[in-house]
């Protein structure tokens, strides 16, 4: 621990050290150690790191202890090997501090939404078990495919890194659970608006009981305002119930729930002496959304994190066998068809690692059995989906294939998904 350096002419003779290590290799083997040069590696900041062992200096045949030569010699020797160690454990260090720091900023973005948690992780499973399956394919043009070990790592870590851009994606949008939600759901303001309609409708019907009373009204007569009142209370039910059910973005909202929105919006209610409609004009185009939760306008701003993704990884220097993480990474929304985004690439601009990690990006946000808009989808319906996404030219047509023939999209099924969604075996 000391640092200094050690020379021994003959091990079996020297005080003062444990070399009970070298006379049981001498035992075990038949070797004779004698004499011996110990000198530390000593790191940039003084740390010793090792040592360097030099056995039974030779002079012609004869075993001679080490000379002062030697020690001069063997110590700049050391220095170099220290440096070269530590270099190597730096470049190692490095290599884990940046993975380390991939990994945290996937689980923050996983984070930032309950509805997406471990999206990140899943996708970049996926991503590796196609890439797999691709390098061990045997037939067809997969055959002529091999990935190196630094194009695997490459794809790796844009799989982990597809979805920075989301950082900087609003948490209101990121969540929107419904139609209606932005910092809360609106549709309690709506609901509360039909317990006003129904308070409303009461309030009129004891007024007009009133007057009957007064003018000693009959029994009939009450009992026909009575079943108005229930009439009139049926048919707020239903109107709130519809708007209920068309704010939750689980099925496909056709012409005629929208028209039905729009005739409930040119109805208007008394509000301190002034007309209201019963839904506003914002309401109805969130309501009207045809499918899932998003407006327009709120799907521009998540699709924007393709590109927002590619500015931030752009930045970053990456090393040249990493070099096209951006690309890869900023291209798992784009469609062999040229209709995907951000840069709307074709299919000859689209390299094999994006179509891969579009696949993989696709299938999981398919069968993700934790999006607030919709129940968990069963299996069979996310492979009959991916099936029209090929035949439209948005996904490769060949990876699909090959991720189906070969199970693997059935073994991540198997680990990833829940026992309802298992209608494929």
């Amino acid at each position: 621990n000391t640092g200094e350096t050690v020379n021994i002419p003959d091990v079996y003779e020297a005080e003062g050290f444990d070399f009970s290590g070298p006379r049981r290799y001498d035992e075990a083997t038949g070797y004779r150690s004698t004499s011996m040069l110990v000198v530390s590696l000593r790191n940039h900041e003084g740390d010793i790191i090792g040592v360097l062992q030099l056995l039974n200096a030779k002079h012609e045949d004869d075993v001679i202890p080490f000379s002062s030569d030697y020690e001069s010699f063997i110590a700049a020797l050391a220095s170099q090997a220290a440096v070269a160690i530590t270099n190597a454990r730096l470049i190692q260090e490095l290599s884990h501090l940046f993975d380390a720091f991939i990994q945290t900023t996937a689980a923050a973005i996983d984070e930032k939404s309950p509805y997406t948690a471990g999206h990140v992780r899943r996708v970049a499973k996926l991503t590796m078990m196609i890439a797999k399956s691709i390098h061990d394919a045997d037939h067809g043009i997969w055959k002529y495919i091999r990935f190196k070990p630094e194009e695997l790592e490459e794809l790796r870590i844009a799989a982990w890194m597809h979805d920075v851009g989301k950082m900087t994606t609003p948490e209101y949008v990121v969540d929107k659970a419904t139609k209606l939600e932005t910092i809360y759901d609106r549709v309690e303001t709506v609901k509360t608006r039909y317990e006003v309609f129904k308070r409303d409708v009461e309030i009129a019907a004891l007024k007009e009981k009133l007057k009957l009373t007064e003018l000693s009204g009959q029994d009939q007569e009450i009992a026909a305002i009575d079943h108005r009142v229930q009439e009139a209370f049926n048919e707020i039910d239903a109107e709130r119930n519809f708007i209920v059910q068309c704010n939750t973005g689980g099925e496909f909202m056709d012409d005629e729930s929208i028209q039905r929105l729009e005739r409930i919006a040119e109805r208007t209610f008394d509000l301190a002496g002034k007309a209201q409609p019963r839904l506003t004009e914002n309401e109805v185009y969130n309501l009207s959304i045809r499918k899932g939760t998003l407006t327009e306008e709120e799907r521009q701003v998540i699709n924007n994190h393709a590109a927002v993704s590619i500015k931030m990884l752009s930045q970053l220097p990456f090393s040249k066998k990493l070099q096209r993480i951006p690309e890869y990474a900023g291209g798992h929304h784009e469609k062999l068809n040229g209709e995907g985004y951000p840069l709307k690439l074709s299919a000859e601009e689209l390299p094999l690692q994006a179509r891969i990690l579009a696949v993989a990006d696709i299938f999981e946000a398919l069968t993700a059995s934790d999006r607030p808009y919709r129940k968990p989808m069963p299996l069979s319906q996310a492979l009959k989906i991916m099936g029209f996404m090929v035949k439209d030219g948005e996904l490769d047509v060949q990876i699909v294939d090959l991720v189906n023939e070969n199970g693997i999209l059935l073994n991540y099924a198997k680990e990833e998904l829940i026992d309802a969604q298992m209608d494929v075996g």
